[in-house]
């Protein structure tokens, strides 16, 4: 098994992530599973941590078989070949789309809380999950952070499907995943621990994160009048090739 638990994989992707420290970076954690690992990437790096909250929308007949998803911000993903092959209806989408819309803003708000958003304006979002199988969530997640100022997306995950995370690369800036098995049968398949994350545990990190913060420790927040200085060019890679290759100039 590549990784023991989220906890191990968060600090083994913010080893590769390090080039990004010191940055105008926010790291977003996908709930529940991706908030322990992306606690962990905002620790190497210093930088602020948050939570970007999608739901995946379920073919009726098939909800483990995701035809889109749904974000913060009013962002709405359609999957059309899946929703064609699927012949799902219109009516149908809308109902399942409405369905999680409230579910959506429940999470939102039990999440949430008091706290705001960490302002993305200007900023490099950081979009962090344990694990990619068929993309519709990650792919939201960085429409919304696009939706809400980020002026780059990286997506960066422990493990994924191949062909999802070639697809992402269409939506983010940059991917990196460590491990792109090519006989992926499953996030879960990849950690020796997998225990579902719970609420109260996403609760803590935010708070800890929230704490670090306050106490000094260096992190970046813009507002959205803030004058944004132009990002230096970077380029993140897929962690597939030796170390010797990984480019070391970021």
């Amino acid at each position: 098994m590549p990784f023991r638990d989220r906890v191990d994989a968060g600090r083994r992707l913010g080893q590769v992530l390090l080039p990004l420290r010191g940055g105008r970076v926010v790291v977003l954690g996908l709930p529940r599973g991706g908030v322990p690992v992306a606690a962990e990437v905002a620790r190497a790096l210093s930088a602020p941590l948050d939570v970007i909250v999608v739901r995946k929308l379920g073919v009726p007949s098939q909800q483990e078989v995701a035809m889109g998803a749904i974000g913060e911000g009013g962002v709405r993903i359609v999957d059309e070949t899946v929703v064609h092959a699927a012949g799902v209806t219109a009516s149908e989408f809308a109902r399942a789309e409405d369905v999680q819309r409230v579910e959506l803003d429940q999470r939102v708000r039990r999440i949430r809380g008091n706290r705001t958003h960490v302002p993305l304006t200007g900023q490099t979002a950081i979009i962090v999950d344990d694990g990619v199988a068929t993309g519709s969530t990650a792919r939201a997640a960085c429409q919304v952070a696009r939706a809400l100022g980020a002026r780059r997306v990286v997506l960066a995950v422990p493990v994924g499907a191949p062909e999802a995370i070639e697809e992402l690369r269409r939506v983010a800036d940059d991917v990196v995943c460590l491990e792109t098995p090519t006989f992926f049968s499953g996030v879960g398949k990849w950690y020796q621990d997998f225990r579902p994350t719970t609420d109260a545990e996403v609760d803590r990190l935010l708070a800890e994160s929230s704490g670090a913060a306050s106490s000094g420790r260096t992190v970046v927040h813009l507002d959205r009048t803030s004058a944004v200085e132009p990002l230096e060019p970077t380029a993140l890679w897929d962690v597939g090739e030796p170390p010797e290759t990984y480019p070391t100039g970021l």
